[in-house]
């Protein structure tokens, strides 16, 4: 059974920033790729953000240019600098990989209002 666990979600003003993390078991975290989705109220599931093992990263073009993915070898997570918020990211925050089949964290909520 694979673990995946979000943290970091929570209340900000548009324009602030949050910093996501998704903690990933050790063999997991070395050899897969880890995403990062999101669902709105009302809303599909969509994709913000892969990292490969190797580093590779892909964004959803919603968010280009204000958020960012990444690993720490270190701690073993995955994650998610996210600048400039707007009221529109407002979703649930679901860490994701697959590893012979689909894993989801259970969601780390993230409110951008004023």
């Amino acid at each position: 059974q694979v673990q995946l666990a979000e943290s970091g979600g929570g209340l900000v003003q548009p324009g602030g920033s949050l910093r996501l993390s998704c903690a990933a078991p050790e063999i997991i975290f070395g050899i897969n790729t880890i995403g990062w989705y999101r669902q709105a109220p009302g809303k599909q599931r969509e994709l913000v953000a892969t990292i490969t093992r190797k580093g590779d990263t892909n964004y959803a073009d919603s968010v280009k240019g204000r958020f960012t993915i990444s690993r720490d070898n270190a701690k073993k997570t995955v994650d998610l600098q996210m600048n400039s918020l707007k009221p529109e990211d407002t979703a649930v925050y679901y860490c994701y990989t697959n590893w012979g089949q689909d894993y989801w964290g259970k969601g780390t909520l993230v409110t951008v209002s004023s």
